[in-house]
């Protein structure tokens, strides 16, 4: 089987879920004798042709020069590249600025389709374009042979919408085989004293909600955001919250074990993410055994069930956390029960092997729909 993937910014992962999943999936599919390509941006710090035997395309973005207009130039400059290949299929990882290119893809080549979120309905995006993100899912659902979902939420989204049948296929996360507590010094953290927010810092990641949550009762645990700060929504939570000592941001960090350690020692890790499916790193989360407490939708509980507390606002939000004591005894048996989803319906084999055999289905059965 030779297959593409684009739509992220590149591997090895640098930037967030996306590319996780798609440094994974290429490395796992490799290792099943498969030929894989991934479309990396030439900004891309790996600069290399090949990664864990993944072959490296790099494309020309101009999104440092021109902004968010720039990912439509690199989307084209992949969708072209591919018609000088001969893929089987090309899996393309969300569709925000690729879906206008779709109809470039070779007739003979399966284009296949990671639907991510309900992308218009992110509040970071004004209503004009928030229209486009709309005419964008339709046109990204016409113009692909199929859908994958990554969530039981947006797969009965798409079904009941576009009167299809989208195939469910969340992302997965891996259980380290330690934790270490040095790797919180160079951040001043001490096990178990700290709650944690790992996150884009975007609006509908509901930050600005459990920051302010941390700030309405005589809560002075320290509260640590992990994420890039340096953005125009970053500057203006700093602001907000810089006379809060108890709160501190410090940047993204690349490094998954030291992220893991950091995960794992944290007293209350706080999922805010309200728009989209199955995010990797609730699951990254979940696999090192946090105290999770998130947004309150369908993405998260079809995923956390019961295994978590749900928040809805900053002040629902204050009162669980003052709650905390009566708490431990639920999370210890949550935290057990979330490690297992993680080794069965999760893990790296069970997902991916599926997704593998949903490939090798369509190229044997080479059935179509665009």
């Amino acid at each position: 089987m030779k297959i593409a993937i684009l739509g992220t910014r590149g591997i090895p992962n640098h930037y967030g879920g996306f590319e996780q999943y798609a440094e994974l999936l290429s490395v796992y599919l490799v290792a099943q004798g498969w030929d894989v390509t991934v479309y990396n941006s030439h900004n891309h710090p790996y600069q290399r042709p090949e990664y864990k035997g993944v072959k490296i395309k790099h494309i020309y973005d101009p999104e440092k020069k021109m902004g968010t207009i720039g990912q439509f130039f690199y989307d084209l400059g992949c969708i072209w590249d591919t018609r000088k290949q001969d893929f089987d299929i090309v899996y393309q990882l969300g569709y925000t600025s690729s879906a206008v290119f779709n109809f470039l893809f070779k007739k003979n080549t399966i284009l296949v389709t990671n639907m991510d979120g309900m992308e218009w309905k992110r509040s970071k995006y004004n209503k004009y374009v928030q229209r486009f993100l709309m005419y964008s899912e339709r046109i990204a659902v016409k113009h692909s042979d199929f859908l994958i979902a990554d969530s039981l939420g947006i797969k009965a989204y798409l079904d009941e919408k576009y009167q299809t049948e989208s195939f469910y296929s969340a992302y997965t996360a891996d259980i380290p085989e330690v934790f270490t507590a040095n790797d919180l010094q160079n951040y001043g953290l001490e096990p178990y004293q700290y709650h944690l927010v790992i996150a884009r810092l975007e609006p509908e990641n509901n930050i600005d909600t459990i920051l302010e949550a941390h700030t309405l009762q005589d809560i002075s645990i320290p509260v640590i955001v992990i994420g890039n700060h340096k953005t125009v929504y970053g500057s203006f939570l700093k602001n907000k919250f810089e006379k809060y000592a108890h709160i501190k941001f410090i940047g993204a960090i690349y490094d998954k074990k030291v992220l893991d350690s950091i995960r794992h020692f944290s007293k209350r890790y706080f999922h805010g993410h309200s728009v989209g499916g199955t995010n990797p790193s609730l699951l990254e989360a979940m696999a090192c055994s946090c105290n999770i407490i998130a947004h309150d939708n369908i993405f998260n509980k079809s995923v956390l069930e019961n295994e978590a507390l749900f928040f809805s606002n900053a002040q629902h939000l204050s009162d669980t956390i003052s709650n905390g004591q009566a708490q431990q005894h639920f999370f210890e048996k949550a935290t057990f029960v979330n490690l297992e989803k993680i080794k069965t319906f999760f893990s790296e084999e069970h997902i991916f092997s599926e997704l593998k055999n949903f490939f090798i289905l369509l190229k044997n059965r080479n059935v179509k729909r665009r």
